[in-house]
C-alpha cells in the first residue's frame, strides 16, 4: 500500500481475519455516522439475499437492494459472499420444500446429474428444471422475511453497544 493511500485511509487494521474483514468495516461505518439500525438491516438483507436459491443472481439482488434502500454496498456484498456456502447447502432443501409445497414429486437431484443434463441441452434443462427453481424461490420468499427480521432484531443491540463504544473512543 502506498504512503498516500495509508494517509488517506489510515493504516490497515491488524488482528484476526474476522476483525480486519468484518468488524473493522462495520466500525468504520459507525464512525462515519451510519446508524446501527442501518447496518443491521444491511447485514440482514445481505445474508437473506445471499441464500437466494438461483445461482448467479445474488450479487445483482444485493446491489439493487443496497441502491434502492441506500444501504452500504461493501457491507452487503461482504455478508452475501460469506453466505455463499449456506446458499449452496440450501439449494436442494429449497427445491425439495418447493416440490412438497406444490404437491409435486421429488426429482432426484445431484450435481453430476444436473451438469450432465445442462451440457446435453441448456434450453431443455431450463424447461425441465425451471419450475423446480421457481418453486424453490417461492419457499425462499416465505422464509426470507422471517429470517431477515430475526437477524435484524438480533443484531441491533450488539451494534448499538458497539456504536456507543466507538463513539467514546
Amino acid at each position: 500500500m502506498s504512503a498516500r493511500a495509508v494517509a488517506e485511509t489510515g493504516p490497515l487494521p491488524s488482528g484476526s481475519f474476522w476483525k480486519r474483514r468484518v468488524v473493522a468495516p462495520i466500525v468504520g461505518q459507525l464512525r462515519q455516522g451510519t446508524t446501527p439500525e442501518k447496518i443491521a438491516l444491511t447485514i440482514a438483507l445481505g445474508g437473506v439475499l445471499g441464500i437466494f436459491p438461483i445461482l448467479g443472481s445474488t450479487t445483482i439482488l444485493c446491489g439493487l437492494a443496497a441502491y434502492w434502500l441506500r444501504l452500504n454496498q461493501p457491507i452487503i456484498h461482504l455478508v452475501h459472499y460469506f453466505a455463499y456456502p449456506a446458499q449452496l447447502a440450501l439449494l436442494i432443501p429449497f427445491y425439495r420444500a418447493g416440490s412438497t409445497l406444490f404437491g409435486q414429486p421429488h426429482i432426484p437431484l445431484s450435481l453430476s446429474f444436473l451438469i450432465d443434463r445442462f451440457r446435453a441441452d441448456a434450453w431443455q434443462f431450463l424447461g425441465d428444471f425451471g419450475m423446480i427453481g421457481v418453486r424453490g424461490v417461492v419457499v425462499w420468499c416465505l422464509v426470507a422475511p422471517l429470517l431477515a427480521a430475526a437477524v435484524y432484531f438480533a443484531l441491533r443491540p450488539p451494534l448499538r453497544a458497539l456504536a456507543r463504544r466507538v463513539s467514546v473512543v
